[in-house]
């Protein structure tokens, strides 16, 4: 004979429902929570201008190509309030794509087009002008493609920190 106690949940049914919603939305969104890290290293005896090219640099060398360039610090002064002045004293993003990456990330996946084109910020903040920071949002390791795209990330973030040094 079926006993309905045996299904009853202790706390009632909408307790009962608000805890299968939840656990069913972090089994369905957990990976995408995980991946989307900021990855920040700052910059000592460097200015702007020289982590700018030497960002451009690292990234040409490794056969790609800039994409664009996002000239944000100045985007948010000319949008922001009246009188407000921004956090950066300079920043911009830096987009490139490496096609063979591209190509791989999408074929594990086509909705891993969100990760191309790949970009690295670079600011200065308006209190600490001898600061460079560069920060990029690591793709997560849930599939080799993404993987790599971070170790790539974290390559040319470290290429372009020791040319910035030289300060050419």
């Amino acid at each position: 004979m079926f006993s309905s106690h045996l299904f009853r949940a202790p706390f009632g049914v909408p307790f009962f429902l608000a805890v299968l919603a939840f656990a069913s939305s972090a089994l369905f969104f957990g990976p995408a929570w995980a991946a989307e890290a900021i990855v920040t290293a700052e910059i000592e005896g460097s200015d702007f201008l020289s982590a700018h090219d030497a960002l451009v640099e690292a990234i040409e060398a490794e056969g790609m190509v800039v994409g664009a360039i996002l000239p944000f610090g100045d985007m948010l002064e000319r949008t922001g309030r009246q009188g407000a002045t921004g956090p950066y004293q300079s920043a911009e993003l830096v987009q490139f794509c490496s096609a063979s990456l591209a190509h791989r990330m999408v074929g594990e996946d086509p909705g891993q087009i969100v990760y191309c084109p790949l970009a690295i910020a670079i600011y200065v903040k308006a209190g600490n002008p001898s600061l460079v920071v560069m920060a990029y949002r690591t793709p997560g390791d849930e599939s080799p493609a993404r993987r790599q795209a971070g170790i790539l990330l974290a390559r040319l973030v470290a290429q372009a920190a020791r040319l910035a040094r030289l300060r050419w």
